[in-house]
């Protein structure tokens, strides 16, 4: 287990700590310096940061709960947006507000919510093309599916992605990837609890290739690419890659616009055959990732890239790598059988205090920049117009597939009338 991040010696002494939080004014810089204490535990009966933290801190936690109680109780103007559960009562981390939950225990409807929907796009080194169809919401989880075009009535979507911003080419199989709607997602606690894919029913010892993800992306990345990722890879039952991506006016990737991190979870442990929690706190100062409540890795300024400072979206996926030496998710990637797919029980987004910008206080785009809004259309039928160019020319344009949604997608497009039906789409 690592240690907590230790704070720099003027936070050790006791009186410059309660200097800090005398103030709500002054809470939210200190809030920052203790991030990396934040104990993102399985269980609600564990700690709370406060008492994991050295004895200076510990001393100051009266003045804490005054500085900052208030904003913490209200600051996300009452209950959550998604799909939270009445029933359950919800962690609390002080510092942070709890602004989004989805528990998957009712289909959402990816065309008209307000917070989530569907990516179209598909990874240059991936084999997979993202649809609607592929992630489908049962039993009270979701689970994202890769199938193989081959085997399944599943066809191809139109060349053109509004989420990649251009023509994909024809991919063997078909995935999913949920994402929410606009860039304003940045500071704040991000946790998914998830099950990655068994390679072949009812063997969960077998390794493969597959990389499931729970990530924050910046869309476009053609202007500023900006990510953090949490990738279990089919290389082993207990792999785990973090990476911080970061990056100006850059079409593909390379290793100069990536840092990475590696964690395998316990012998005992299965990502495979159980679910797990998988988190990370994104602050100023820093991000930490967490497996089970436990920290097990972290990105600060030190590092070779800076820490990501604009606003996301936030973004689960499964995909496969190309075959041709299986160059990343595993070496294995013969052992694919499909259909295969990971399951997401939960997910939950708590936002630092300390950002007053993003998210929008009424969730919707109301408070995002021009520079936000680049190249953000996710799918042909989300109504979010593609503004800004590429390369100095404008990107292509899809027909979204769904009748009932052509003429909202057609409008934001600029459109006068819907647009044709293409025989190729969705079923």
């Amino acid at each position: 287990r690592l240690e907590p991040k230790q704070p720099s010696p003027a936070l050790r002494r006791s009186e410059r700590v309660r200097a800090m939080f005398a103030t709500p004014s002054r809470s939210a810089l200190c809030l920052a310096a203790i991030g990396p204490w934040t104990f993102l535990g399985a269980h609600a009966s564990k700690p709370d940061p406060i008492s994991v933290a050295p004895a200076s801190l510990r001393a100051a936690k009266p003045l804490f709960d005054q500085a900052v109680a208030a904003h913490l109780l209200g600051a996300s103007g009452g209950s959550p947006h998604g799909h939270p559960s009445a029933t359950k009562d919800y962690p609390q981390y002080p510092g942070f507000s709890l602004w989004l939950v989805e528990e998957f225990d009712e289909p959402v409807d990816l065309d008209q919510d307000p917070v989530w929907t569907w990516s179209d796009g598909g990874l240059g080194e991936g084999q997979v093309r993202f649809t609607k169809e592929n992630l489908v919401f049962e039993g009270g989880t979701l689970k994202i599916m890769v199938l193989d075009n081959g085997k399944a009535a599943q066809p191809q979507p139109q060349s053109c992605s509004h989420a990649e911003s251009g023509p994909v080419g024809e991919k063997p199989l078909t995935s999913g990837e949920l994402r929410t709607r606009h860039n304003m997602f940045r500071y704040g606690i991000y946790e998914t609890r998830m099950r990655a894919p068994s390679v072949q029913l009812g063997d969960t010892a077998i390794d493969g290739n597959y990389v499931a993800t729970m990530f924050a992306y910046r869309d476009a990345k053609f202007r500023h690419w900006r990510e953090i990722d949490i990738e279990v890879t089919g290389d082993t039952a207990r792999s785990v890659t973090m990476n911080v991506l970061h990056a100006e006016n850059t079409e593909g990737w390379s290793p100069a616009i990536q840092s990475s991190k590696t964690f395998e979870a316990p012998e005992d442990e299965s990502v495979r055959a159980d679910f797990h929690n998988f988190a990370f706190t994104w602050l100023p100062t820093g991000i930490t990732w967490y497996f089970d409540g436990e920290v097990v890795g972290f990105h600060g300024h030190d590092d070779k890239l800076p820490v990501p400072e604009m606003s996301t979206k936030i973004m689960m996926n499964l995909w496969i790598f190309l075959s041709q030496g299986w160059g990343f998710g595993g070496p294995d990637g013969w052992n694919n059988r499909y259909p295969m797919h990971s399951e997401y029980d939960w997910l939950r987004f708590y936002k630092w205090d300390g950002d007053s910008q993003y998210p929008c206080v009424d969730g919707t785009d109301s408070c995002l920049t021009d520079d936000d809004k680049y190249l953000s259309s996710n799918n042909p039928c989300d109504g979010i117009q593609q503004e800004g160019l590429r390369n100095g020319g404008s990107v292509c344009t899809a027909t979204c597939p769904y009748a009932k949604h052509a003429g909202e997608a057609a409008k934001a497009e600029g459109a006068t009338e819907p647009p044709a039906q293409s025989s190729i789409l969705f079923p």
